[in-house]
């Protein structure tokens, strides 16, 4: 019994996630392989082989591999995948985005985001937006599984000793070709990364006033910045701020929720952080049934007398 994790990268070092989805890998029971399918990822694999707990590294190398395009990366996968158990993707925008292909192409039932590994056929997922917690058990040849990262701690970056074994890159499926990108640079922490993260919501009233009251405080805790779907929809905070079930799932050590009411999609984004402090003058918000600190304050007033605290 072997386990597969398709590592996140860029092509010199290994993303975060792909540590927590090997710890996940490493439950399965069995050893744990890692695949790191790029151009000129030479780096990126010799990173992963410093990982606590890795085995053995699979290194396919080739120009259409670039960028992640899932098409290549599917077939990848599949050329490599009847040694494998498990094949376990982070649950990312880029796992999300092979890993249903993979399971297709396989004609096996994909997991999603799996929070637990109860036994090598058995496993934990949240259902209706984390209210109820399913255990799912499948009877394929290979699982193939997206893991949610904030259920597993992650794996030491070091301390391994892998092996790297070249593979053969599939052909180019000419499906898809990547055209650009624009990323937006930040001096903040990458939101699922952050330790602490200051979120707002739609009681800021505007982009002007979301950034007036919120950036000091995140300035001073060296945070992360969050926002509610609402806010965001309003237009007061980037897409890629959006904390929630159909925005980013995070567990950071502190979430700051600041005029946030606590809607049970945003719940499902943010309730496993280790500390949560509510701040909102609605004693019936339902965010407070979830915060560790309840402050029920004007926020336009408490923020600030917090950022003088500090």
């Amino acid at each position: 019994m072997t386990a597969l994790v398709i590592a996140e990268h860029d092509n010199s070092s290994i993303k975060g996630a792909t540590l927590n989805t090997i710890t996940a890998a490493a439950q399965c029971g069995g050893e744990v392989h890692v695949l790191v399918a790029g151009t000129d990822a030479g780096g990126a694999a010799a990173a992963a082989c410093k990982i606590a707990g890795v085995a053995k590294v699979l290194h396919a190398d080739a120009a259409h591999l670039n960028h992640g395009l899932a098409e290549n990366l599917a077939a990848q996968v599949v050329a490599v995948a009847s040694s494998y158990s498990h094949i376990l993707f982070p649950a990312t925008a880029s796992g999300k985005n092979i890993a249903p292909r993979v399971a297709a192409l396989m004609d096996m039932a994909q997991l999603s985001d799996v929070t637990k590994v109860i036994s090598p056929d058995t496993f934990e997922r949240p259902i209706y937006a984390g209210n109820a917690i399913a255990h799912v058990q499948s009877g394929d040849a290979t699982k193939v599984l997206t893991v949610r990262t904030t259920g597993f701690d992650p794996a030491a970056a070091t301390g391994g000793a892998a092996a790297v074994e070249t593979v053969a890159a599939v052909a180019d499926s000419g499906l898809s070709a990547f055209v650009g990108s624009e990323i937006a640079k930040s001096d903040r922490p990458e939101l699922t990364a952050a330790k602490i993260i200051v979120s707002g919501g739609r009681a800021l009233g505007s982009n002007d006033k979301f950034m007036e009251v919120l950036t000091p405080l995140a300035d001073k805790l060296g945070a992360a910045l969050g926002a509610s779907r609402a806010a965001v929809d309003a237009g007061y905070a980037p897409n890629d701020w959006q904390v929630g079930q159909t925005g980013k799932i995070v567990a950071p050590n502190l979430y700051i929720a600041c005029g946030i009411s606590g809607a049970i999609q945003h719940l499902a984004g943010m309730k496993d952080s280790k500390v949560i402090v509510a701040i909102n003058k609605d004693p019936e918000a339902p965010i407070f049934s979830v915060a560790d600190y309840a402050l029920e304050a004007d926020l336009f007033v408490a923020v600030p007398e917090l950022i003088k605290a500090l």
